[in-house]
């Protein structure tokens, strides 16, 4: 299965709320700080959610 590296490239301040707690759900902490999580649909709406302040890039295993 496909892997996603997500990558906070903007702040989140200044967002609001269901924002911020979806990037804390991605696992994002600060920007500037990727995470590698497994590519589904649940995962991909999280990132739609919050695509203007994530940089995605696909890994193949």
């Amino acid at each position: 299965m496909a892997k996603l590296q997500i990558k906070l490239v903007k702040s989140v301040i200044g967002t609001n709320p269901t924002q911020r707690k979806t990037i804390e759900a991605l696992g994002l902490k600060k920007r500037e700080h990727s995470v590698i999580k497994e590519d589904n649909p649940q995962m991909r709406g999280m990132i739609n959610k919050v695509k203007h302040l994530v940089e995605v890039s696909e890994i193949e295993d």
